[in-house]
């Protein structure tokens, strides 16, 4: 008897080890197969030779590509060539005329508390800088008011230093200003107390009023406080005798404002990942932000929820003056004067249009897409290898960058019982035996979905306020925006879809283009204009999908004009409200030839906004980049394609030959005959260039 109990005993025990072992060769076994899924090459890449493009592959994004433009074809060099325009432009920041060296120990402090977004920062960091030289005072590393440890970010960092890196910043501003990290002890204790005087400035200040108003209350309390809410606090166009200050501003925020390491690391990782294919890459900011829309009247171009939530935001900006007008506005008029953002789709269609291919790879940059993405549901059936942060990185290396972060639980704030309530209770409490109706359960506390449907839209006209999480996620938007800003400016074509925030202001693709401009004016940003963009999709609107040879001509033509055109309504316009839009000719120079002539980008083919920058100095060498015989060829690029027009959409593999990737379309699918693009390149070539 005990014989069997025993064998049945290790029956059951070689079950159980047999049914362990089975189980650890089948999850041994998915996990064989899903490395195996993941680090497949595709048969559809037909060039895969190095292992940093093989790496890409453990990313959501998977890049699909069919057919290879050779980098000498004139296509090519129309696509993704430098501007040859601006090739004798220059970046020259340092100061040109007698400037003094800051005093060492300066016994006037500058204290300055910045709120806004990513540009905002930025552009009242710059001005904070100047205001210190005009002031002769020593500058505290500014505090960034979003940033601050009360917001739930992580305790190693410490407000600027969540963002920029400060060592970097007080070390390329020796010459300029002297930088501290922490007020003098004896003024530590009047900022607790809020002895300090204090100043509330707002954009676009005068050197007048700082040298008027501030200094003399500076040169009294040896400590001034300044808090900047509106996104810079000095004027853009200064006088002329402050043209040092001006290239100041280009030192500071080109090569003082640097972010700090984890973030430039994971922004050259990002670039690594995206140049892995050995392509060219455009950048695309849509710039559809609730403010921006809600500012400009352009609710109405989404027709759903997101239409209530832009005229909430509307209504609480009209209540407090930031924007006049009515509540209600008429967006399609709004949007064909050019005042509102382009959508995806129409910027998807004009790309197409100017011949890039729809395996083109695309970063799309900017914390938010207001609408979601079906916005971008268009887009991505246009182009294949539309990427962002979130696909070229895993999760961990973006948590990387936050630092040790504590975990928040939302805890409502709970308000106190009514006396009422309180009586009830309490009679209760003492009425008589058991058993007795129980009380009634507390009341939940009034909760919403803000990341899905905006629940509070339909029940409420005050929007909630911002949870301890919501604080953390608008700190993580600004390290979002600094590697996206990284990317946006080493990108080989810049393409801007809103270029204004929600108070009228240059925004974050405003600041790119100036870096652009001002860092390498070769590289191509086409400042668009919407109001020409907006009347070319009327045109087409009843068959947005068949376009003509005209049309395409003509957006092509719209598209070359804004490289040059576009910097003279830049000039006119963005430089007036913020000089870091435009920094050029202030901190640029003309290189000249080494025969002594102007470099093939001479003054008389510069816009008017360009050519009054002085010549460069001798240290900066001579240009001999350009070959007398480059100007004819380069010209021609202007309007030959050297191949037929690319499909908007992907042909699937099974309705057409997949292998004619460079045939044109015309409509939902119908093939342009080499006849028709023959004469159209034929007619663009007997056009001439610009």
């Amino acid at each position: 008897m005990k014989g069997d109990v025993g064998g049945k005993m290790v029956i059951k025990s070689k079950l159980k080890w047999v049914g362990l072992v089975g189980l650890v060769l089948s999850a041994l076994s998915l996990f064989t197969h899903f490395l195996l899924a993941r680090y497949s090459s595709y048969t559809d890449v037909e060039s895969v030779t190095s292992t940093e493009y093989q790496a890409i592959t453990i990313f959501s994004w998977r890049p699909i590509f069919e057919a290879d433009l050779s980098p000498n074809s004139k296509l090519y060099r129309r696509l993704w060539g430098p501007v040859r325009r601006f090739e004798s432009l220059q970046p020259h920041a340092k100061p040109r005329e007698q400037y003094a060296v800051p005093v060492s120990e300066s016994d006037r402090f500058i204290f300055v508390r910045i709120r806004g977004g990513f540009h905002e920062i930025r552009s009242s960091i710059c001005d904070a800088v100047v205001i210190a030289r005009l002031l002769n005072a020593t500058l505290v590393i500014p505090e960034i008011q979003s940033t601050t440890s009360s917001k739930g970010i992580s305790a190693q960092f410490k407000s600027f230093a969540y963002l920029y890196n400060e060592d970097q910043f007080m070390a390329a501003l020796a010459n300029d200003i002297p930088v501290v990290k922490t007020l003098p002890k004896s003024l530590k204790g009047a900022r607790r107390k809020k002895e300090i005087p204090s100043f509330k400035v707002f954009n676009s200040q005068s050197p007048y009023y700082y040298l008027h108003h501030v200094l003399p209350v500076l040169k009294r309390h040896s400590v001034v406080e300044l808090v900047v809410s509106d996104g810079g606090c000095l004027q853009a166009i200064l006088p002329p005798d402050l043209e040092e200050y001006q290239r100041l501003r280009c030192r500071v925020v080109f090569h003082a404002l640097s972010f700090r390491q984890e973030v430039q690391e994971l922004a050259t990782k990002i670039l690594h990942r995206l140049r892995a294919p050995g392509r060219p890459f455009i950048a695309y900011d849509p710039g559809m932000t609730r403010d921006a829309l809600a500012y400009y009247g352009c609710a109405e171009l989404f027709q759903d929820v997101h239409t209530e939530l832009i005229q909430h935001r509307r209504l609480w900006m009209l209540k407090r003056g930031i924007v006049k007008g009515n509540l209600t506005v008429d967006s399609n008029a709004r949007r064909l004067n050019g005042s509102c953002p382009l959508m995806p789709e129409e910027i998807g269609i004009i790309l197409r249009a100017y011949g890039y291919s729809w395996d083109t790879i695309i970063y799309i940059s900017g914390g938010e897409v207001f609408g979601g993405q079906k916005k971008l549901i268009p887009f991505h059936a246009m182009f294949e290898n539309v990427v962002d942060r979130t696909s070229l990185t895993t999760p961990w290396e973006l948590n990387k960058i936050y630092g040790r972060e504590a975990n928040l639980v939302d805890k409502y704030t709970k308000t106190p019982p009514s006396a009422e309530k309180e009586m009830k209770y309490e009679s209760w409490k003492t009425s008589g035996q058991r058993p007795r109706p129980l009380p009634p359960p507390p009341a939940r506390p009034k909760s919403y979905n803000i990341e899905g449907w905006w629940g509070w839209v339909a029940e409420s006209d005050n929007e909630p306020e911002s949870t301890v999480i919501e604080l953390r996620t608008n700190a993580h938007k600004l390290l979002w925006e600094a590697i996206d800003y990284l990317v946006c400016v080493e990108a080989d074509v810049f393409v801007p879809g809103f270029d204004r925030d929600g108070k009228g202001r240059p925004s974050f693709a405003s600041l790119v283009m100036g870096h652009r401009l001002y860092q390498s004016a070769t590289a191509k940003s086409f400042r668009l204009d919407r109001k020409e963009v907006a009347k070319h999709m009327e045109e087409i609107s009843d068959h947005l999908y068949e376009v003509n040879q005209t049309w395409i001509k003509s957006v092509r033509s719209h598209l070359k004009k804004s490289l040059l055109d576009g910097l003279t309504e830049e000039s006119k316009v963005s430089k007036s409200l913020s000089f870091l839009s435009f920094p050029v000719p202030e901190c640029s120079c003309l290189r000249s030839e080494s025969n002594g002539a102007s470099s093939y980008a001479s003054a008389s083919q510069l816009p008017a906004a360009v050519k009054t920058a002085r010549s460069c100095p001798a240290w900066m060498g001579k240009d001999a980049s350009s070959r007398p015989g480059e100007k004819e060829n380069d010209d021609d690029l202007d309007e030959d394609d050297s191949g037929p027009f690319s499909l908007f959409f992907r042909q699937s593999a099974g309705s057409s030959n997949r292998n004619t990737a460079s045939s044109g379309v015309r409509g939902g699918g119908e093939m342009m005959s080499s006849k028709e693009e023959t004469q159209m390149e034929d007619q663009e070539e007997m056009e001439g260039g610009d």
